[in-house]
């Protein structure tokens, strides 16, 4: 790693991988990718069926302007190669020979059966780490079982606790699911990876969808199992908790929603007491609110009354303010607000904006630069990557087979020729 004063080391600078996911694992190639870890994409001759999914660029549907594919492939170069004939079987052995980690997303023994499974590849590079995506893990009842991101997120939990009460479950609004796989199988192949540096030893990583998603459940567990509650779908509101009441955790102010909730603790009793004396510094505070001592208020001796009627004033006083607001003030008195942000808002954000957070990626085949999120991390030693758009199908072709394998112009021409790359 190079010194501070230069600043252009990145994390996984020494690090390369090959990718072999469709949209069940590609996001993983991307955070690696995005640390400065030179990920190479194998496509099939054609592109990878996920440049099939939407939306797409001004509506046009094309897999060469699928959003989806741009958004989850910045930074990683696109080789092709039919893994499915015996000589993509032998060129990939030589690829995998030379490169520290493989990330797949296959249905579990697929590789195998190709004669491309962890075993015969170990063999190939002792210190290669291979990473498996997958609905379900390699092994037990479930896993020859086919999952979309739907179904993950169901029996993770998710969806028991999604929506209203009165209606079906709901999901959230983009699929996140193999997002969630994704992100965890990123932290694993590094850590693998790492192992790997120290000892020279590989390893292979088995990543479940439903027990990555199941990890996000945040407090949900842990209420079981110390406290034996159970949860249940309560849509804008939280049930089960502060002596079974529920409280309304979404609220409508003046341009939209925020977030925010009155709770015990130290902390809690911060927040609720600031918001209090704004809105009687307002003016607004109602006989039940100006009636309450705030600041012994035990959460626990809470009546649902109670609750039902201070909602009803706090409610009325949100509808006076817009998010920024809100959001101002929280910042300044430690309160437990935040904003429910759109879109738009957070390409407005301030926050964001003083990071650079968001970058213009050019896209010459689409004749105009994207407005992109940036990296999610500074560093004072190392840069984030991040700024290279995603690659065509077999952009990198000549670069990577010559480079890797030292393939010539005729060895390029003979193997198009054949249908292997």
């Amino acid at each position: 790693m190079k010194s501070a004063s230069h600043n252009v080391e990145t994390l996984l600078s020494d690090c390369r991988g090959l990718e072999l996911t469709d949209d069940r694992g590609q996001i993983c190639g991307e955070i690696l990718s995005e640390l400065g870890a030179e990920i190479i994409k194998v496509e099939p001759p054609g592109g990878e069926p996920s440049r099939r999914i939407g939306p797409y660029f001004h509506d046009e549907v094309d897999p060469l302007k699928s959003l989806y594919w741009a958004a989850h492939n910045r930074d990683k170069k696109s080789i092709t190669l039919d893994i499915e004939m015996a000589d993509g079987q032998e060129l990939f052995k030589g690829l995998a020979k030379r490169v520290d980690l493989i990330i797949e997303s296959f249905p579990p023994g697929q590789l195998g059966r190709l004669g491309l499974g962890y075993e015969v590849l170990h063999n190939v590079n002792p210190k290669l780490v291979m990473t498996s995506i997958t609905p379900f893990g390699q092994t037990g009842p479930y896993s020859d079982y086919k999952a979309s991101d739907l179904v993950i997120m169901a029996l993770a939990g998710r969806l028991f606790i999604e929506g209203d009460p009165s209606t079906p479950p709901v999901n959230v609004s983009l699929p996140q699911g193999y997002l969630m796989a994704g992100a965890q199988a990123a932290v694993a192949t590094m850590t693998a990876y790492y192992h790997s540096k120290m000892h020279g030893q590989g390893q292979y990583v088995d990543v479940s969808a439903q027990q990555s998603a199941a990890l996000y459940l945040a407090n949900i567990i842990p209420l079981y199992e110390l406290e034996g509650v159970i949860i249940k779908r309560a849509g804008v509101f939280r049930v089960g908790l502060s002596g079974g009441i529920s409280q309304r955790q979404i609220w409508r102010c003046k341009d939209g929603f925020v977030a925010f909730i009155i709770t015990g603790g130290r902390l809690g009793r911060e927040s609720r007491c600031a918001l209090i004396n704004w809105i009687k510094d307002e003016g607004m505070a109602d006989e039940t609110l100006l009636a309450v001592d705030w600041v012994q208020l035990d959460m626990s001796e809470m009546t649902q009354e109670l609750e039902d009627q201070i909602e009803r004033a706090i409610g009325k006083f949100f509808l006076t303010k817009t998010k920024a607001e809100l959001y101002e003030r929280a910042l300044k008195e430690d309160m437990w607000l935040f904003p429910m942000s759109t879109p738009e808002d957070l390409l407005r954000d301030p926050q964001l904006s003083a990071r650079d957070y968001w970058i213009d990626i050019n896209h010459p085949e689409l004749g105009t630069s994207i407005k992109f999120p940036g990296s999610f991390f500074k560093s004072s030693i190392t840069r984030g990557a991040g700024r290279r758009r995603a690659p065509l199908p077999g952009e990198h072709n000549d670069e990577i087979y010559r480079r890797m394998l030292g393939f010539d112009t005729e060895d390029m021409a003979s193997l198009k020729e054949a249908g292997v790359i």
